[in-house]
């Protein structure tokens, strides 16, 4: 069994995790609104959500991945009407103080379940990892290797999270409400775009 498979997974799962979208600008609000820990609360159920999508790619599960995929416009319907609830209940929110944030934020664990689901309503981040294990040659290896591989993606991608949450939860002490009230506004228009883009494509078939 080679070991840097784990290394491999972790480097694909740091990459993956950077690309900006939803869940992105969802995790980065929950962070400013509620701190780093519920910020990395939702964090870790991206990661893990990364990490299960790896792992079936991984390991070669392919008639799981044809279940899903079959299954990507009831999926995108599903996590576009959640973004879409989402979106609009952060437009509509005022920024609290940060002790008010902290002691009214909700459950960590709601956080890391809805953002996991909400990740695994996008099944074509299967083939994403798929295509990304067979250009690397990583494809058809040993379950030992599938597993690392798997580990890696979730420390990876946990790795990026737990950067990217201290990070803004340094700059939130620093925001007016004023800017945290926009900054509501502005994320909520961008995940109500990607809901209704979503929605679409549920649709559409696309």
């Amino acid at each position: 069994m080679d070991p840097t498979f784990l290394l491999r997974g972790l480097i694909i799962g740091f990459t993956v995790a950077a690309a900006v979208g939803p869940i992105s600008i969802l995790v980065l609000r929950r962070t400013l609104a509620h701190g780093q820990v519920y910020g990395l609360a939702s964090g870790t159920g991206v990661a893990l959500a990364d990490a299960s999508y790896g792992g079936i790619a991984a390991f070669g599960l392919t008639a799981i991945t044809a279940v899903l995929v079959g299954a990507r416009q009831g999926l995108a319907l599903v996590g576009g009407l959640f973004l879409v609830w989402l979106a609009i209940r952060t437009m509509l929110a005022r920024p609290a103080t940060e002790e008010a944030a902290v002691r009214d934020r909700p459950g960590l664990f709601g956080a890391f379940v809805s953002i996991y689901g909400l990740t695994m309503t996008n099944p074509m981040t299967i083939l994403s990892f798929a295509g990304i294990f067979a250009a690397l040659g990583l494809a058809g290896r040993s379950a030992g290797e599938a597993a690392l591989l798997t580990l890696g993606v979730f420390l990876g991608s946990a790795a990026w999270w737990v950067g990217l949450t201290f990070a803004v939860s340094r700059l939130r002490s620093r925001l007016t409400a004023t800017v945290l009230l926009w900054v509501n506004r502005i994320s909520g228009a961008v995940l109500l775009v990607f809901g209704l883009a979503a929605i679409w494509l549920a649709f559409t078939g696309a």
